[in-house]
Parts: C-alpha cells; structure tokens; sequence
C-alpha cells in the first residue's frame, strides 16, 4: 500500500456515540477533476494517538477505476477532517 495522506470530502454517518461510519468519498485528482468512490464494506476500524492527537482508521474495500481495492481512510477527530491515506 503506498501512503497519500490527502484530504478528501467524505459522506458518513453517526452512532449515537458520535462514531463515523463512510458511506464514500470523493478527492480532486491531478487534473483538477473530482473522482468519488463508493465504499462497499469496512474490513476494520482501529483508534490511534499520534503526538496527542486522536484519529480513527478505517480500512476499507471499495471499487476504484473498475477493479475492487482495499484502502485506508483516516479521521481526525479533533478537527472533523477526512483523509485518503493508504492505497
């Protein structure tokens, strides 16, 4: 998997715990185009803290460019933002 790290504008939904669950998301390519992937399942979800700061990692399956691949969505929690990490 190679690391992105970009920000991404995501659609999800909240547990009453206030706990994310992507429906899908879309990012801006090189072109200046925007590209939405649709998230078929979420294999897992994991909670680190890096230098204080919380975030959930969400790896996922969904269908990128007609071939179903595995990626990794990350979620800020102190500042809300979504990230396209790993692909």
């Amino acid at each position: 998997m190679k690391v992105y790290m970009r920000p991404i504008e995501s659609i999800a939904w909240f547990t009453q715990d206030g706990i994310p669950h992507p429906l899908r998301y879309r990012i801006q390519t090189e072109d200046q185009t925007y590209k939405t992937v649709k998230i078929s399942r979420i294999i897992s979800r994991v909670e680190e803290k890096i230098a204080g700061n919380r975030m959930l990692i969400f790896r996922c399956e969904g269908e990128i460019n007609g071939l179903l691949k595995i990626f990794e969505l990350k979620y800020e929690l102190s500042t809300c933002k979504w990230y396209l990490y790993k692909i």
